[in-house]
């Protein structure tokens, strides 16, 4: 049998340290194919700095709105106003962001579970940096439309260009593939006017830089404990409180330290940005249930497509998958407005037809996320 070809990724990533031997990879990873290596001349240096070359992977699905062209020029834009992010490099004709050395933040303190309070201090350093980054001030090419850049203070606009973002490219996008799906766990385009409704009315706040997708797995801590911040590709310009929303949904903070960061939040706020946590008491509530009725229509996807929930050996995943989908549906009932949840067992039955009913057209097993 031939040799398997390289892909683009790795044959960039050899071309520019020059040796195969020292490229890692491809890391973990579901949008993007990633090697990392030393470039030329830097592998033997005092202090080892590695840097990552990556590719979009093929067939995927995107299930979030980019607003920025390139996360490279954002990086650029943002060194020496963020602390703790990726240096850029340009070598070879491509640009490569450094690679972080350490420990994701995921990988020491589980979702769930408390985080320590040096780190803390850093997270809400990184809220205090981001606030103070405004739409007047970061010159930085931008890709998404004109209806997506809602004028600064507009949070109902912002708010709706991101539920039809949910309606129409996630939603209605896979209605052909994924609509029976939906139907049987009770979701269809009626969980929209329920939702809009239900987090119509919010209050207006300055608009500042949002990284908009700050979860454990994007934090990394060095051997000095300093917290790095990675992936910027989802990062937006919008209502700050909408950060704060996602940060806490998907971190999954006891609830006693999520109290704790959102006091520690509304004060460094308001410092740096006056008016930017105006209305929080009322409006956190809203944002994070959109989160959580987002969730359903990505999750329901990533479920159906996931390996581990296909036929076989697999019967003990997919229940799984049923509960864990079960949860997403009961946290998102109110604003979807959804009469009932399905049980678990109802869910895993509903994951199992339909993998039967496209178990031939190569819809199953898809590399998505």
């Amino acid at each position: 049998m031939p040799p398997e070809t390289p892909s683009p990724a790795r044959r960039h990533a050899v071309a520019a340290c020059g040796d195969p031997s020292v490229v890692e990879g491809p890391l973990q990873g579901y949008h993007h194919e990633t090697y990392v290596f030393p470039l030329p001349g830097e592998a033997g240096a005092a202090v080892a700095v590695r840097w990552k070359c990556r590719e979009p992977r093929a067939g995927l699905l995107w299930f979030d709105r980019r607003c920025f062209d390139s996360e490279e020029q954002l990086l650029d834009a943002l060194s020496g106003r963020i602390t703790g992010i990726p240096g850029v490099t340009e070598f070879g004709g491509l640009r490569l962001q450094r690679f972080v050395e350490g420990r994701t933040l995921g990988a020491l303190r589980a979702s769930g579970l408390s985080v320590p309070g040096p780190l803390l201090r850093q997270v809400v350093g990184l809220f205090r940096e981001l606030a103070g980054v405004t739409p007047e001030t970061l010159v930085v090419k931008r890709r998404c439309e004109a209806r997506d850049r809602p004028e600064s203070g507009d949070t109902n606009g912002f708010l709706e260009r991101l539920v039809c973002f949910t309606e129409e490219n996630v939603y209605r996008a896979n209605l052909e593939t994924f609509g029976r799906l939906f139907a049987d766990l009770g979701v269809d385009e009626d969980a929209f006017r329920n939702l809009r409704k239900h987090v119509s009315g919010l209050t207006e706040r300055p608009f500042c830089l949002l990284h908009a997708d700050l979860h454990r797995e994007n934090f990394v801590v060095d051997d000095r404990q300093r917290l790095w911040t990675i992936d910027w590709e989802l990062a937006m310009l919008g209502d700050p409180l909408y950060d704060l929303a996602t940060h806490l949904y998907l971190m999954r903070y006891p609830r006693s330290q999520a109290r704790e960061l959102t006091g520690r939040w509304v004060s460094t706020v308001e410092e740096v940005r006056p008016g930017g946590s105006r209305g929080w008491r009322h409006d956190l509530g809203l944002l994070m249930d959109y989160k959580r009725a987002q969730s359903v229509f990505t999750d329901v996807i990533r479920a159906a497509l996931s390996p581990g929930s296909g036929p076989g050996p697999g019967r003990d995943r997919l229940d799984r998958a049923g509960g864990k989908l079960n949860r997403i549906l009961a946290g998102a009932a109110v604003p979807l407005g959804l009469a009932s949840v399905p049980d678990p067992d109802r869910i895993a039955g509903a994951l199992a037809r339909w993998r039967r009913t496209h178990a031939g057209d190569g819809t199953v097993g898809s590399p998505h996320e």
